[in-house]
């Protein structure tokens, strides 16, 4: 265990000092407004000093240096095994261009039929996955287009946090390390709590696929590093999300696209997708590929009102052929474009000129 406390050390002892002096405050309070659903708890954890959290020369501990930030980690966060199921199956579907991938359909089958009970499918579609409701293509941009989407709907008072960046640094983030995380996080091998920070931690790991630059931003600032060198140190850049204008518990149902999409220009953009852990942990990634972003005015069936924001990639040859968007849509790897709109609580990154 000496030599897992000297790793871990350090560990703590790399760290990226990439400046972020290019976000203007305007920008992270931005985010941070963005990411309300995760409470004032993560702003708190960022205004305090990570000194109050971590002594990292107190060698009582296991696990030393971390060990006195996990009652602020577990304070805000229950891991609950139905949210997990949920979460789990998000972060695998939104790994799309992934050909490494697992066929994500295989995985805690049935977990979403019991949450999606607004909404009866037609039967061709029983199969599907409720939660993978979310793909079109690029021809069904109009007005008037009517299919069901899926749209998550999370309780912010179990949201897992966004740890500053020297609490987050000084936390063992690789599948190596997980037997002692677990122990750590009180999780059981066998749990689904288990299951779904594995996944997390390999998707994580896995190499990109051609062309695609990935990052798993543990704390704001490097979401921000993340984004600022994909996007170009000199470039100035804002967030985008999917905004509910009404109060819905509502997760799949029959929506109407309600104006004409408008299209966001876009030459580069970084998606980043919230993974199941028992921190915030955001899966970002960038394509050199075709894609193009857009803001899509939703009506639901039952008056639910949904800015959403949707990205398309124009070029999916690269894609696993098993792909679900591939099933659902009845299309091959390179033939269509694939569209989906993004969850609430996933962001998108795009460059912007500031207006002299």
């Amino acid at each position: 265990m000496g030599n897992d406390k000297q790793s871990w050390r350090s560990l703590t002892k790399e760290k990226k000092k990439m400046g972020s002096g290019f976000a203007s405050w305007s920008l992270f309070l931005h985010l941070l407004i963005i990411m309300g659903a995760h409470g004032t708890g993560a702003r708190e954890l960022t205004k305090r000093h990570p000194g109050e959290f971590i002594d990292r020369h107190d060698p009582a501990s296991k696990y030393g240096e971390f060990e006195k930030s996990k009652g602020n980690i577990m304070l805000g966060y229950h891991m609950e095994e139905d949210d997990v199921h949920i979460r789990l199956r998000d972060s695998q579907r939104h790994a799309m261009d992934d050909p490494a991938e697992l066929d994500h359909d295989h995985v805690h089958q049935g977990t979403h039929r019991k949450h999606a009970h607004a909404y009866r499918p037609s039967s061709h579609m029983d199969h599907m996955d409720p939660s993978s409701m979310i793909f079109f293509t690029s021809k069904d941009l109009k007005v008037g287009k009517r299919m069901p989407v899926y749209f998550p709907k999370r309780d912010p008072s179990t949201s897992p946090h966004l740890l500053p960046r020297e609490e987050a640094e000084a936390i063992p983030f690789s599948s190596k390390e997980l037997p002692h995380l677990l122990e750590f996080f009180s999780f059981s091998r066998a749990s689904p709590q288990a299951k779904a920070m594995e996944d997390t931690l390999r998707q994580c790991e896995n190499e990109p696929i051609k062309g695609e630059t990935k990052f798993c931003a543990t704390s704001l600032e490097s979401m921000l590093d993340f984004a600022s060198g994909t996007l170009g140190l000199d470039s100035n850049f804002r967030v985008l999300t999917t905004s509910h204008l009404t109060k819905s518990t509502t997760l799949l149902q029959n929506y109407t696209f309600l104006q004409i999409p408008e299209e966001i220009p876009a030459p580069k953009m970084v998606a980043c997708h919230t993974m199941p852990y028992p921190y915030a942990v955001f899966y970002c990634h960038s394509q050199e590929s075709e894609n193009k972003v857009f803001k899509v005015a939703l009506g639901g069936e039952n008056g639910d009102r949904v800015e959403a924001l949707a990205v398309c990639h124009m070029d999916t040859s690269q894609w696993s052929p098993d792909h679900a968007s591939f099933r659902l849509l009845g299309v091959q790897p390179g033939t269509s474009s694939v569209c989906h709109f993004f969850p609430a609580d996933n962001l998108v990154w795009v460059p912007t000129k500031l207006s002299i």
